[in-house]
C-alpha cells in the first residue's frame, strides 16, 4: 500500500512540476524564468515565473531555477549598468550634476522618515524609463543565453543518466 502511494505521489509531483519534459521545453522553462528573474518587474519576478509556467505547461521547477539565478551579489550591479549603460544611453537620459551627492543626501536621512521615501521617489522617478528600457534588453539577452547553455546541461545530463542506466542493466 505505501509502494502504491509513494508511486502515485511520484507521478502526481512528475505531473505537476512537468520533470519529464523534452530538453528543448526544460531550457525554454529555465530561460523564461532567467528572462523575469532579471526584467524590470522586481518582487514579482516568482509569481510572474510560475504564472507564466503554469500558462505555458513548462517545468516550474526550471522556471524557478532561472527566476532564482539572479542571485543577491549581482542584482545592484546588473540593474545599475543596464540602466546607465543600456537604458540611459538608449533613450537619451544622463547623470544629472550633482547626483552621487543627493544619494549621498538620501541615506543620511532615516529609512523610517517620510522625507527619505519621498527624496528616493523624486530622485529615482526620472530612471524610471531607463531602467524598464535597460533591464528588459539585459534580460532578453540574458534569456537568449540561458537558453542554449540549459539545453547543452539538460541533454548532457539525460545522455550521462542513460548511460549510467544501461551500465546498470549489464
Amino acid at each position: 500500500m505505501i509502494h502504491l502511494t509513494r508511486a502515485l505521489l511520484r507521478r502526481w509531483f512528475g505531473a505537476l512540476l512537468h520533470i519529464d519534459d523534452s530538453p528543448e521545453r526544460t531550457a525554454a522553462a529555465f530561460a523564461l524564468g532567467v528572462f523575469f528573474g532579471f526584467s524590470p518587474f522586481i518582487g514579482f519576478h516568482t509569481l510572474l515565473g510560475i504564472a507564466f509556467a503554469f500558462l505555458l505547461n513548462f517545468n516550474r521547477v526550471a522556471v524557478l531555477l532561472g527566476v532564482y539565478s539572479n542571485l543577491p551579489w549581482f542584482v545592484a550591479p546588473y540593474y545599475a549598468f543596464t540602466t546607465v549603460f543600456v537604458g540611459a544611453r538608449l533613450t537619451g537620459h544622463r547623470i544629472p550634476p550633482g547626483f552621487k551627492d543627493q544619494v549621498a543626501l538620501l541615506f543620511d536621512q532615516s529609512l523610517f522618515s517620510g522625507g527619505f521615501w519621498h527624496h528616493l521617489v523624486l530622485l529615482f522617478r526620472p530612471w524610471l524609463v531607463p531602467y524598464a528600457v535597460g533591464s528588459m534588453i539585459g534580460a532578453v539577452v540574458l534569456s537568449a543565453i540561458a537558453y542554449p547553455l540549459a539545453l547543452a546541461f539538460v541533454t548532457s545530463r539525460r545522455r550521462l543518466r542513460h548511460l549510467m542506466h544501461s551500465k546498470d542493466k549489464a
